[in-house]
C-alpha cells in the first residue's frame, strides 16, 4: 500500500509505545499497520464525510480491539499511554485527510480499550 499524502507518509505513528519497552515493538508494528490501511483506505474510498470518515475508523478501531489479546500475551496492555496514543493517531490521520472537526472519541467510539 502507497500513501500518497506526504504528511502521513512522514508521520512517525505510535511513536511513544515504540519508545517505552513495555509496549512490545511486534505487537506495535501491527498497531501502525491498522493506521497505515486506514490511511489507504481513505485514500482508496475518499469519504465524503464524517459519517464515512467513521465507517473506517469504525473499522480500524475493531482491529485495534483484537490486538488486546496479544498486548496482554506480551505482558502489556492497551492502557492510559496508549489510549492516549492511539487515538491521537486517529485524529492526525483524519485531519491530515482534511477532517480537523473529527471528534476524536467518535473516530474510535468502537474501542474496547
Amino acid at each position: 500500500m502507497s500513501i500518497t499524502n506526504q504528511q502521513v507518509a512522514g508521520h512517525a505513528f505510535l511513536r511513544l509505545l515504540y519508545a517505552d519497552g513495555y509496549f512490545p515493538d511486534h505487537v506495535v508494528d501491527k498497531g501502525k499497520a491498522i493506521l497505515l490501511r486506514l490511511c489507504a483506505r481513505i485514500e482508496a474510498e475518499q469519504p465524503a464525510d464524517l459519517a464515512a470518515l467513521y465507517a473506517l475508523t469504525e473499522v480500524a478501531t475493531e482491529e485495534f480491539n483484537a490486538l488486546e489479546p496479544e498486548f496482554e500475551a506480551a505482558g502489556s496492555e492497551i492502557e492510559t499511554v496508549a489510549r492516549e496514543e492511539i487515538a491521537e493517531d486517529f485524529w492526525f490521520v483524519a485531519s491530515a485527510y482534511g477532517f480537523a472537526e473529527a471528534d476524536i472519541e467518535e473516530l474510535i467510539a468502537a474501542r474496547d480499550w
